[in-house]
């Protein structure tokens, strides 16, 4: 009785540890939530200024929003089949969680035409801050996106090579965690921008 004390004890001292991966990976987190909170808060600053050119945004940030949800969805179910070892299954969910994600992509890349079809412009001289703002937003999130598909693909290739299973998981959990961040991001970007644009 006295060992089982001593050892409950011993537990309850013991610091919470995160795995150094995680951490630097939680850490590179919130490094991209203060480059976005500031670029937001920039944009609202200078929309104060005056002078906003008011548009619509274009109806493919309504169709990417929806493509970056169901990615979310399959890419949380490749984490629940990775956990039964259902592999087969893990593979497939992650090689479509990677075509919605080069879906988003190209879907972005359709918009910024879009845009210019309504005469949004990105630092030109006839270029209006509203479009600037616009495009550095969404630019900068189609960067994080594509480093997202590159550890996507990382951890597509481990699957492939059955280096991920239910007893080895931490590649694809981060993978999944900053997958989900992604589409957060996103989420809160085509909030912002659907009340302030």
């Amino acid at each position: 009785m006295m060992t089982a004390n001593i050892k409950f004890q011993e537990a309850e001292n013991k610091p919470m540890a995160i795995h150094p991966k995680k951490f630097a990976l939680w850490l590179f987190i919130v490094s991209i939530v203060m480059i976005f909170a500031a670029m937001t808060s920039a944009y609202i600053v200078k929309k104060s200024d005056g002078g906003w050119l008011e548009f619509k945004l274009p109806l493919i940030f309504y169709i990417n929003t929806g493509i970056i949800l169901l990615s979310s969805v399959t890419i949380q179910w490749s984490y629940a089949q990775a956990k039964k070892d259902n592999l087969e299954n893990l593979k497939w969910g992650l090689l479509v969680t990677a075509l919605l994600g080069i879906g988003f992509v190209a879907g972005q890349l359709i918009a910024w035409e879009q845009l210019q079809k309504m005469g949004v412009y990105f630092g030109s001289h006839i270029a209006n801050p509203a479009g600037s703002y616009l495009y550095v937003l969404t630019g900068l999130h189609a960067f994080h996106l594509i480093t997202g598909l590159v550890f996507l693909f990382i951890v597509l290739f481990s699957s492939f090579t059955y280096k991920i299973h239910s007893k080895k998981l931490l590649q694809l959990e981060m993978c999944t965690t900053y997958w989900h961040f992604l589409d957060g991001l996103w989420i809160y970007l085509f909030v912002f921008l659907l009340l302030n644009h």
